[in-house]
Protein backbone atom coordinates (compact mmCIF):
# COMPACT_ATOMS: atom_id res chain seq x y z
CA UNK A 1 0.00 0.00 0.00
CA UNK A 2 1.62 3.28 -1.33
CA UNK A 3 1.56 6.23 1.60
CA UNK A 4 1.21 8.64 -1.13
CA UNK A 5 -1.47 10.81 -0.39
CA UNK A 6 -1.39 12.72 -3.95
CA UNK A 7 -3.45 9.24 -5.45
CA UNK A 8 -4.12 10.33 -9.08
CA UNK A 9 -6.04 6.81 -10.11
CA UNK A 10 -9.10 7.90 -9.37
CA UNK A 11 -10.26 4.92 -7.42
CA UNK A 12 -13.08 5.65 -4.81
CA UNK A 13 -13.57 9.30 -6.51
CA UNK A 14 -17.36 9.92 -7.77
CA UNK A 15 -17.52 10.81 -11.66
CA UNK A 16 -20.81 12.24 -12.67
CA UNK A 17 -20.71 12.42 -16.98
CA UNK A 18 -21.21 15.57 -18.44
CA UNK A 19 -24.00 15.86 -21.04
CA UNK A 20 -22.00 15.41 -24.47
CA UNK A 21 -23.61 17.11 -27.67
CA UNK A 22 -25.86 14.32 -28.59
CA UNK A 23 -27.61 14.06 -25.53
CA UNK A 24 -27.87 17.17 -24.54
CA UNK A 25 -31.57 16.17 -22.54
CA UNK A 26 -29.23 14.41 -20.03
CA UNK A 27 -30.68 15.09 -16.44
CA UNK A 28 -28.63 12.35 -14.30
CA UNK A 29 -30.10 9.41 -12.69
CA UNK A 30 -33.26 8.62 -10.39
CA UNK A 31 -31.07 9.58 -7.65
CA UNK A 32 -30.16 12.90 -9.03
CA UNK A 33 -33.76 13.55 -9.61
CA UNK A 34 -34.71 12.14 -6.23
CA UNK A 35 -32.25 15.13 -4.93
CA UNK A 36 -33.49 17.58 -6.87
CA UNK A 37 -37.13 17.43 -6.18
CA UNK A 38 -36.08 16.99 -2.58
CA UNK A 39 -34.05 20.40 -2.71
CA UNK A 40 -37.21 21.91 -4.54
CA UNK A 41 -39.22 20.97 -1.78
CA UNK A 42 -37.02 21.88 1.21
CA UNK A 43 -36.85 25.67 -0.93
CA UNK A 44 -40.27 26.35 -0.98
CA UNK A 45 -40.50 24.70 2.81
CA UNK A 46 -38.25 27.59 3.82
CA UNK A 47 -39.87 30.31 1.68
CA UNK A 48 -43.16 29.86 2.79
CA UNK A 49 -42.00 29.42 6.47
CA UNK A 50 -40.25 33.15 5.53
CA UNK A 51 -42.74 34.77 4.05
CA UNK A 52 -45.28 33.61 7.47
CA UNK A 53 -42.76 34.80 9.76
CA UNK A 54 -42.34 37.97 7.94
CA UNK A 55 -46.35 38.31 8.14
CA UNK A 56 -46.20 38.26 11.61
CA UNK A 57 -43.68 39.99 12.29
CA UNK A 58 -45.67 42.99 9.93
CA UNK A 59 -48.90 42.09 11.82
CA UNK A 60 -47.21 42.40 14.92
CA UNK A 61 -45.43 45.69 14.17
CA UNK A 62 -49.21 47.04 12.68
CA UNK A 63 -50.89 46.50 15.84
CA UNK A 64 -47.99 47.82 18.16
CA UNK A 65 -48.11 50.97 15.67
CA UNK A 66 -52.42 51.07 15.94
CA UNK A 67 -51.76 50.66 20.31
CA UNK A 68 -49.26 53.42 20.34
CA UNK A 69 -51.37 55.27 18.28
CA UNK A 70 -54.69 54.99 20.43
CA UNK A 71 -52.40 55.75 23.66
CA UNK A 72 -51.53 58.88 22.37
CA UNK A 73 -54.86 59.90 21.05
CA UNK A 74 -56.36 59.24 24.88
CA UNK A 75 -53.49 61.28 26.22
CA UNK A 76 -53.73 63.84 24.24
CA UNK A 77 -57.77 64.34 25.52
Amino acid sequence: MSGNSNDTSGQGMIVNPKPKADNQDWDGDDADRADRLRFEEEQAMIREQSEARAAAKALAERNLAEHKAADAAKNAK
